[in-house]
């Protein structure tokens, strides 16, 4: 499993500011919508009902909220990179601005988990994440993505 088969150039945007994680997931629920045709309304009250477990900010700037949605028939990310961090409750009381939101099918099961994972572990790296806060636009900012877990790999 690559973040190519799981982030589309077109669910990657820059967001100049949002007032609230509410808002925030509206914004992820359009983009899911627009890149993946998935229901706005059903993406948005899946992060919600997962955040009630427990915040998805793991810290350092950076949250990985998610959720399994029916409907869906493969894991699907999308990337939101903030120019004004906000405040998200992360685990370490830091404000967010970098979010990589990964949806699921319902029965995904370990696949699910694989994904979150390599996210996790894409955003952990210090090298991606200063090239992530320094690229405005979109298309660099998949690549960069893309690219990361690859070279990584080889």
């Amino acid at each position: 499993m690559d973040l190519s088969k799981l982030l589309i150039p077109g669910a990657v945007r820059v967001i100049g500011q949002l007032t609230s994680k509410k808002r925030l997931f509206q914004e992820l629920g359009e983009l899911a919508a627009q890149a993946y045709g998935m229901s706005a309304a059903q993406t948005i009250d899946g992060l919600q009902e997962r955040e009630s477990l427990g915040p998805t900010g793991v810290g350092h700037g950076i949250a990985l909220p998610h959720a399994r949605l029916e409907d869906l028939t493969q894991i699907r990310g999308i990337f939101i990179r903030l120019e004004k961090p906000l405040d998200y409750d992360s685990v370490d009381r830091q404000p967010v601005d970098l979010v990589f939101a990964l949806f699921a099918p319902k029965d995904s099961g370990v696949d699910h988990l694989k994904a979150l994972a390599l996210v996790s572990r894409t955003m952990r790296d210090q090298a991606v994440v200063s090239k992530l806060r320094a690229n405005s636009d979109p298309a660099k900012i998949h690549a960069i993505l893309t690219e990361a877990r690859a070279s990584q790999a080889a």
